[in-house]
């Protein structure tokens, strides 16, 4: 009961006061809400990693031919790699799921009187594989549509929203640039991969009818690709996996042994990770920096009741004249450093909570993942504080002397 009559003298003190208190609060605010912020945002981080990994359908490599460069500027593709290479990567790499060539493009495509620009990508059903991408309406292509160059199209969310709406686009005739196709299936949605571009907004079709209609068939290479994209066994080891790949891309293009590779492998999920650290390590320093003005605004706590302490001697020197004890007024004190930085905390947490909010939803504040536990630390922290930085002005206030607390002026 006691405890409970101190903590509503303490309130009552407070609210005397409430624009100080609510100044001497503002370290404690800032700096729960930032560090919940900051870790919020390297949870969040890592989440949109571990999402777009999963999107590329885990472990993958992109293998590209080389550029020719000029004044810094990549020009042309010098050495074209091809669909035998896939093959060849799929069937003597040991570890490797699936390899998937592509042809890439892009251009306008017209149903109706509705017209939309996307990307256009040359595949065979590999692709559905590597990626992990599942058809949510309609059928992959079949060999025959592969092999013949079929003018058929599978095409994804975005591009069934914005052209077909909410009509099912199966079995619909589409114009692709300057041939019509035949739509027989539908993409589920993928949504944004790790360079933030949208993987819904795409449609598919067989390699050879890009290869025929749209890109144009190299002479000196007629089975030439953009890039080969290949997916391994999870538990594999992708260092393995790349090194076995570079050595047989070597041999099949005859590289001699001190030449440069004359082509490209990219471990897609390691350069993402690798990314994620760096953010983590930038968040964990934000982190700490907004951790040390929790500090200052303990500090800043301590010299707001010390001045309270001598404001209010005259109280004490009372206090103690009709009874209260020296631990009496040491828990008065150190119940209102408490209430200080419990009160700024929890003010903290819903401004973190706030911002987040915004981040998520509207794009407004910073986006990311509250843990729970971490808000409980917060608040702990703060409360830690609010003893730690209050307890010498209590201890101050409790060592008076009633006769002289009663004649200080």
């Amino acid at each position: 009961m006691k405890l409970l009559i101190l903590f509503r003298t303490a309130i009552t003190a407070l609210r005397v006061n409430i624009l100080r208190s609510f100044l001497t609060m503002l370290g404690i605010i800032i700096g729960v809400s930032a560090v919940i912020i900051m870790v919020a945002m390297g949870a969040g981080a890592q989440q949109q990693v571990d999402n777009q990994i999963k999107s590329l359908g885990g472990n993958v490599f992109f293998v590209m031919g080389s550029f020719r460069s000029s004044g810094g500027a990549r020009t042309a593709q010098v050495v074209r790699i091809n669909e035998d290479d896939a093959g060849l990567i799929e069937r003597q790499v040991p570890g490797v799921e699936a390899a998937a060539p592509y042809l890439s493009s892009n251009g306008q495509v017209i149903y109706g009187n509705l017209n939309w620009s996307t990307g256009i990508n040359g595949i065979d059903n590999r692709s559905f594989q590597v990626r992990d991408w599942e058809i949510a309406d309609g059928r992959e292509f079949t060999q025959q549509e592969i092999q013949s160059g079929a003018k058929v199209a599978i095409i994804g969310e975005r591009v069934h929203k914005e052209l077909f709406g909410i009509s099912n686009p199966i079995g619909q005739t589409m114009r692709v640039k300057n041939f019509n196709v035949t739509v027989v299936g539908v993409l589920a949605e993928k949504g944004q991969d790790a360079r933030g571009e949208d993987q819904d907004d795409v449609i598919f079709l067989p390699i050879k009818t890009v290869r025929n209609k749209i890109t144009g068939v190299d002479s000196t290479n007629p089975k030439s690709v953009r890039f080969i994209q290949v997916s391994a066994y999870d538990g594999e080891d992708m260092d393995y996996i790349e090194e076995q790949m570079r050595e047989l891309l070597r041999q099949r293009m005859r590289v001699p042994a001190n030449a440069d590779d004359p082509f490209r492998i990219r471990n897609v999920s390691e350069m993402i990770a690798t990314r994620a650290e760096t953010m983590q390590v930038f968040n964990t320093l934000l982190a700490w920096v907004a951790s040390v003005s929790l500090v200052v605004g303990g500090i800043g706590i301590m010299n707001i009741m010390l001045v309270s302490v001598t404001e209010r001697t005259r109280e004490i020197g009372l206090r103690m004249a009709v009874g209260a004890t020296p631990i009496d007024i040491l828990r008065q004190f150190l119940i209102e450093s408490i209430v200080l930085c419990g009160a700024g905390g929890g003010i903290g947490v819903l401004i973190a909570y706030l911002f987040v909010f915004l981040g998520n939803n509207y794009g407004i504040g910073a986006g990311g993942v509250i843990d729970t536990q971490v808000v409980f630390l917060s608040l702990g922290f703060s409360a830690l504080i609010g003893v730690f930085f209050g307890y010498y002005p209590a201890l101050k206030a409790s060592q008076l002397e009633p006769i002289d607390a009663l004649r200080y002026e």
